[in-house]
């Protein structure tokens, strides 16, 4: 596959978000079936792979842990600390007493003696993000980690954290839905020298050939407005012109939709996440293909932040990132 580079690393330009293994999209794979994927990752040229001690309250570490040790030479990992969910609840503590125990029980739990990113999933109002990633560093000095990042944060959130040691990545989501990283993240980590990991590049499963029509009790997606009723349904009828449009191009819906994350600039990469193994052996896929400039062009129109209905997030949600937003978005908060 081809590769980007990541701070002190260079990856694969798509990486293997590992969420959807543990926990979020409805049901999650069985066992068997997650640890194919995985392997099979692998085995078609991921090199990075990403995972998070809220996924599953610890067990999508442990999945990792367990069926990749016997390659993990074969692979950059990244986790991240800072957001725990308990019993339904969200809980962001990026205390550095938090924040160091974290880093010993991720280990633990993804049996290496050190992890290569190690993310702050959520800001936390609580704590300075220089006291945040002081953590961080002296992980980093204590050789348990090797590289820092940050997850849906602003530009001057990036800036004050890249100040007290340098970040590796910042990730947040992006995708022809999801322009926010436009109004100053992309820009922010160019010029500072960030990879940007693009998570949700296929808009949360909407952008694929056959998005579903209704979703499973339990699947997050239902707490965002535009999942939700006549936003969802208003957003399914953008579908048909995008679909044609791949067509055209001869990939798939969600070939199409990470082909123009990628397009975006060099220093993005593209994260999907999935748990079916068909739909990550289509998702590397975009990989291999190339489109013009024109089918990229009119995928953005046809599927962009004017297009498409209802927030990303709900109030609660959004109250914990400080990732930029467009003027509508305020109108509407």
């Amino acid at each position: 596959m081809k590769t980007r580079p990541l701070g002190p690393f260079t990856v694969s330009r798509i990486a293997a978000g590992c969420m959807s293994l543990s926990h979020a999209y409805g049901g999650r794979p069985d066992r068997a079936e997650a640890e194919a994927l995985l392997n099979k990752a692998l085995d078609l040229g991921v090199t990075l792979i990403d995972t998070a001690t809220a996924y599953g309250m610890g067990h999508n570490e442990t999945l990792i842990g367990e069926t990749l040790k016997g390659r993990r030479k074969e692979f950059t990992l990244a986790s991240k600390a800072g957001l725990y969910i308990a019993d339904g609840r969200r809980d962001i503590d990026c205390s550095p007493q938090r924040l160091a125990q974290s880093i010993d029980d991720s280990l633990k739990r993804l049996q290496t003696d050190v992890i290569d990113l190690y993310y702050l999933h959520r800001f936390d109002s609580n704590t300075p993000i220089e006291d945040s990633v002081g953590a961080l560093v002296r992980g980093i000095e204590a050789g348990k980690l090797r590289a820092i990042g940050l997850s849906e944060v602003s530009a001057e959130t990036l800036r004050r954290a890249h100040a007290v040691h340098p970040i590796a990545a910042l990730q947040s989501e992006y995708s022809l839905c999801t322009r926010n990283p436009e109004i100053a993240c992309l820009d922010a980590c160019r010029a500072l020298g960030v990879a940007f990991v693009a998570f949700s590049p296929v808009g949360r499963g909407f952008l694929s050939n056959q998005p579903p029509a209704e979703l499973e009790a339990g699947d997050i997606r239902l707490a965002m407005p535009r999942f939700q009723g006549e936003n969802y349904a208003a957003n399914l009828k953008l579908l048909p012109p995008l679909r044609a449009l791949a067509e055209e191009a001869g990939c798939s819906v969600a070939q199409l939709a990470l082909a123009w994350v990628l397009a975006q600039a060099e220093h993005i990469i593209a994260l999907p996440g999935t748990g079916r193994l068909a739909h990550m052996v289509e998702n590397l896929g975009a990989d291999q293909i190339s489109l013009s400039a024109e089918t990229l062009t009119r995928a953005g129109q046809i599927i962009n932040g004017n297009t498409v209905h209802g927030a990303r997030y709900n109030a609660s949600n959004q109250a914990t990132i400080t990732t930029e937003r467009f003027p509508t978005e305020l109108a509407s908060a």
